[in-house]
């Protein structure tokens, strides 16, 4: 298990347009040949974007983005047509296939902070897709085919514990904490990469326990 704390995220956005940005792997002018991608993921990037802020009409291809709101209200606009709200508890994903262009911005009265991850899918190109799921449920898996890879949402009560899924690689994004992971206490930002299969059967398998109320992202990945 590799641990990533907050503050070793890369610093990106523009803050004197209101945007704040927190990558966890090489994004934009920042390269970092160690630090390219974890299985299929190839970014986690904490975002906060002030009232009025956003990030205008930009392209992209062979990527499937997943956005979860943490707090606010995302406005989503693309060349595909689709024009949605993204608020707490929400999953939207953005398959960019062949090529799209999408806008994001905040026109709400307050911060929007979110979480957007980039997944790298099995075979380039297609045709690109759209879906969102409002108010997804713990005990939901959001699976993303292209990429092999499944998404599960954890909300923890204090002392609650949940168990990482088995899989070759799970990558742990704690969204709030503070959690106990492995031996290790993982708060607000800090991710886990993991990369042995995690049987629930085994008495020694790898388990979350929320210290106060939590919520935590796990990607499920196959290799």
């Amino acid at each position: 298990m590799d641990v990533r704390r907050s503050g070793e995220r890369y610093a990106g956005g523009d803050e004197a347009a209101g945007i704040t940005s927190r990558h966890a792997f090489s994004f934009g002018h920042f390269y970092d040949p160690d630090n390219l991608r974890f299985g299929a993921v190839l970014a986690c990037n904490e975002e906060l974007l002030e009232p009025g802020a956003g990030f205008e009409e930009h392209p992209h291809s062979h990527t499937e983005i997943v956005t979860w709101v943490a707090a606010g209200e995302l406005t989503h606009r693309d060349s595909a047509g689709n024009a949605t709200v993204v608020r707490a508890g929400d999953v939207q994903r953005l398959s960019s296939a062949s090529g799209v262009r999408h806008a994001e911005r905040n026109d709400g009265p307050v911060p929007v902070r979110f979480v957007q991850m980039w997944l790298a899918p099995l075979e380039p190109g297609g045709d690109p897709a759209y879906d969102i799921v409002h108010g997804i449920a713990d005990s939901t898996p959001y699976a993303v085919p292209a990429a092999d890879a499944v998404l599960h949402v954890r909300r923890l009560s204090a002392g609650e514990r949940t168990a990482v899924p088995e899989a070759p690689r799970v990558y742990a994004h704690v969204v709030r904490g503070p959690v106990r992971l492995g031996g290790e206490l993982l708060d607000d930002g800090d991710s886990a990469r993991i990369t042995a299969l995690n049987d629930p059967d085994d008495p020694d398998h790898l388990e979350i326990l929320a210290v106060a109320p939590a919520e935590v992202l796990l990607w499920e990945l196959s290799g």
